[in-house]
């Protein structure tokens, strides 16, 4: 027996269990909220600022005003998002316990946003505002327990007029 003949037995064993594994891995139940309406992507019903909160485990401010949050179904990674008003210190706190590597820094102005996802709560990008600030973290790369299941988490300030801020937190 040649090397040839055996490697075509171990190597078939391979392929079926490759396609078995992304059999198993697609959709394939008509109740999974990612297929149910037939769209690749769209946005989660009664899905807002309270479940973008729970996910992204922030505790929204007793200050805080002009309270918004979506959740976008998509295929591979759902994106939650939330914003308010609230003022600068209480903006900076819910930043800083995000626990970023680096602080908060200024973010060039951006019009060319590739995304529209805050349009979705009737907010323009965060990117695209002038004087936003911001911090970006990926929780279980900082040790945060709290965001085991957050692959990521940015959080964008923008000074409003009368000492405000509104926050801006996209997670998925």
């Amino acid at each position: 027996m040649n090397r040839r003949s055996t490697l075509r037995p171990a190597l078939s064993a391979v392929s079926g269990a490759a396609a078995l594994l992304l059999i198993s891995c697609s959709s394939g139940g008509g109740d999974d909220r990612r297929t149910t309406d037939g769209r690749a992507s769209h946005w989660g019903k009664d899905m807002g600022a309270p479940e973008a909160s729970a996910f992204m485990k922030v505790a929204l401010p007793e200050s805080a005003t002009e309270v918004k949050g979506a959740v976008q179904i998509n295929p591979q990674e759902d994106v939650y998002l939330l914003s308010f008003v609230t003022d600068e210190k209480t903006a900076v706190g819910v930043a800083e316990d995000l626990r970023p590597e680096q602080p908060l820094r200024a973010r060039k102005q951006d019009l060319s946003s590739p995304t529209d996802l805050f349009g979705h709560l009737g907010l323009a990008e965060p990117r695209s505002e002038k004087g936003v600030r911001w911090a970006g973290v990926c929780p279980p790369c900082v040790g945060d327990s709290r965001r085991s299941e957050v692959q990521w988490i940015e959080i964008h300030l923008l000074p409003l007029d009368s000492g405000t801020t509104r926050v801006y937190i996209q997670a998925f």
